[in-house]
């Protein structure tokens, strides 16, 4: 999990914005679990992932580690696929018959990448990749879904990697990882442009 604020014992904007964009992607024939969540922040954390949309998948907020949950849910350790960018095999429809769950483990998004994903890979789960170029959490959930539900081989899906978000002629940035396409933009929660507009001009402002 990313740190919370240790004052407000909240979590950074673009955290919000992108574990709700994790509930749309996945849908409502699904459900989302966020594991090892400090108790200070799983209370705030609730709160903004409690709306009862049925467009979104429900989602439960745990203090306890991914390992505790399996154990209470009775989910054994070869059901569950660590999405996994060194893991040797790619993630592919067929893997809807073998695998029940998908983690995402450690803090995909990290740039460079810190490779937090270890501490769960020496658990010894099963895994898969999702490719060669590291994606945000929300996108990585949502091609997950893509391939697991809807029957997408993972080469086929429509990419767009380091893209550029232009603000005006003057102002841009580029993105460091890979994203959906959808409608010929990079699909990105809603709201991010405008966060990433506020953090560029906040960059500048002396």
């Amino acid at each position: 999990m990313e740190e919370d604020d240790q004052t407000t014992r909240t979590f950074p904007p673009w955290v919000q914005l992108e574990y709700n964009h994790m509930r749309a992607l996945a849908g409502p024939s699904s459900s989302v679990h966020f594991t090892h969540v400090s108790r200070s922040a799983a209370s705030s954390l609730g709160d903004l992932l409690s709306s009862s949309d049925p467009s979104l998948a429900q989602a439960e907020v745990h203090t306890e580690g991914v390992l505790d949950l399996m154990k209470a849910k009775g989910v054994p350790l070869e059901k569950v696929c660590l999405l996994d960018p060194k893991a040797p095999e790619a993630l592919s429809p067929e893997d809807s018959e073998t695998f029940d769950w998908f983690l995402f483990g450690g803090i995909l998004g990290d740039d460079p990448p810190r490779d937090r994903t270890s501490e769960l890979r020496a658990l010894g789960f099963p895994g898969r990749h999702l490719g060669s170029v590291q994606m945000t959490t929300d996108t990585a959930l949502g091609v997950t879904k893509r391939v697991i539900l809807d029957k997408e081989p993972l080469d086929k899906l429509p990419y767009v990697d380091f893209p550029t978000i232009r603000f005006n002629a003057k102002e841009s940035v580029e993105m460091p990882f890979r994203y959906i396409v959808q409608d010929g933009q990079p699909l990105m929660p809603p709201g991010m442009r405008e966060l990433l507009y506020e953090d560029l001009d906040k960059a500048f402002d002396f």
